[in-house]
């Protein structure tokens, strides 16, 4: 795509590699087929070549964002299917994240929707806050039809239905320290505590330290290590997220230099993709840019790394069938398909891929709670075809699919690694309980 740059804007940093990413468009549309929003709407501008466009206009006059660009780059989910099918190897999710960030700085939102981004800015990266706020949010509940009714209100009701009926209590692996492997250890590695997901779903990480711990890795909780920065990232609060990349990249490098880390590991994949990224978002800091791209480096989904391990023949492997979603932070921003899949199938699982797999389940950070209408849609499409295939228990690797996905099926909806954990030894999923699933024999699991 011909692009009009002057040479004052092309040295900024930022403005330049936008420029180069818009450049390798060619325009051929390939990615309007998988772009969820414009099979939604049906809208060229709510399509990644429409946004492309708009995102040129803006950044190549240097004009503050309009009303026009910002919902439709508003509207996007960031799910970055569009870079699974472009051919021309555009980087489109950093190109929205440099929009986002212009948004943020030259465009005055209305009242109602900075509160609300505000809001969401303070509350969900911090564990306390988020807690205390998923109490006040079932009293308030009640509340959502008479939100509803109120357009600019409609995402506080999105927030209110989907907070949990129950808050689970803080785990015991939120406490800073490592997680002995025994004499056995082979391999050192941190894990991701995170900000919502030691919230809504602890047992997540407990079963992957589990799980771990029995195939001998020590699993340390680096401290000063917290929210990965991906939802301030998202809004384009690029201070916020910057801080919170480098205190991780702090506490992580703390460890490397210490006793050493084979890996960091993460158990939510849209936490996952921005942590791969971190080298790219701090390359221009001189302090961390080295010290950024070590742990990006470094960063794996649990998945990636389990698959590297030599596995046990299954201790409790059960006769069920497993509908695999993917993830778009897994399948499109980590580009990690095949290793759930395989070690599902290995622990004994029967499983099945999810059909249209490649749209998003509406989800995507707060872009269910910004944007309850879209997200409601694809919600609805998911789940749709979810039940097609017909299954028991529905797996995926991030909390924000299985809070999005759970709240409109009575399908059970599990994470990835704590079906691993039952099957190699460990306790049954607490959303299992009460379900029963026949068991198979050991060696037919392994076949």
């Amino acid at each position: 795509m011909q692009t009009h740059f002057t040479p004052e804007a092309l040295r900024d940093p930022e403005t330049a590699h936008s420029e180069g990413i818009i450049r390798k468009c060619v325009h051929c549309g390939f990615c309007t087929a998988t772009c969820p929003t414009y099979v939604t709407l049906g809208n060229e501008l709510d399509s990644p070549r429409g946004r492309i466009y708009l995102v040129k206009e803006m950044l190549e006059t240097g004009r503050p964002a309009d009303e026009k660009t910002v919902t439709h780059i508003d509207r996007c989910l960031s799910c970055l299917a569009c870079m699974t099918t472009c051919p021309s190897g555009v980087n489109y999710m950093h190109l929205v994240d440099h929009a986002r960030a212009h948004i943020e700085r030259t465009y005055r939102r209305p009242l109602g929707d900075r509160l609300i981004r505000g809001l969401l800015a303070a509350v969900l990266p911090y564990p306390r806050r988020f807690r205390l706020s998923l109490a006040a949010a079932r009293l308030a509940r009640p509340f959502a039809p008479v939100l509803d009714k109120v357009p600019p209100l409609r995402p506080l009701a999105a927030m209110l239905r989907l907070a949990p009926a129950r808050v689970p209590a803080a785990s015991g692996n939120d406490r800073d320290g490592t997680r002995d492997a025994g004499t056995q250890a082979v391999k050192r590695v941190a894990i991701l505590r995170g900000c919502a997901q030691r919230v809504l779903d602890p047992a997540i990480n407990e079963a992957a330290v589990r799980l771990l711990g029995r195939l001998g890795v020590e699993v340390v909780m680096a401290g000063g290590e917290g929210c990965c920065g991906a939802l301030t990232h998202h809004m384009g609060k690029e201070a916020s997220a910057l801080r919170f990349a480098r205190a991780n990249v702090d506490a992580w490098s703390r460890e490397i230099e210490g006793r050493g880390l084979d890996a960091i590991l993460v158990t939510t994949s849209g936490c996952g993709t921005t942590v791969k990224d971190y080298g790219h978002m701090l390359r221009l800091d001189p302090a961390y840019a080295e010290r950024a791209a070590r742990v990006s480096a470094l960063a794996r989904d649990v998945t990636e790394f389990l698959s590297t391990l030599d596995l046990p023949l299954p201790a409790h492997p059960v006769d069920a069938v497993v509908a695999y979603h993917s993830a778009c932070s897994m399948q499109h921003g980590q580009r990690v398909t095949r290793e759930p899949r395989t070690l599902l199938a290995q622990a004994g699982f029967t499983v099945r891929d999810v059909p249209e797999g490649h749209l998003c389940c509406g989800s995507a950070g707060t872009y269910n709670i910004l944007q309850p209408e879209i997200s409601a849609q694809l919600r609805d499409r998911k789940v749709a075809n979810i039940e097609r295939v017909a299954p028991e228990i529905v797996a995926t690797g991030n909390i924000g699919c299985m809070t999005q996905i759970g709240s409109a099926t009575a399908i059970p909806v599990v994470h990835t690694v704590e079906l691993l954990d039952w099957a190699f030894g460990g306790p049954k999923p607490g959303k299992l309980a009460g379900r029963e699933f026949p068991a198979l024999p050991v060696r037919e699991a392994a076949e």
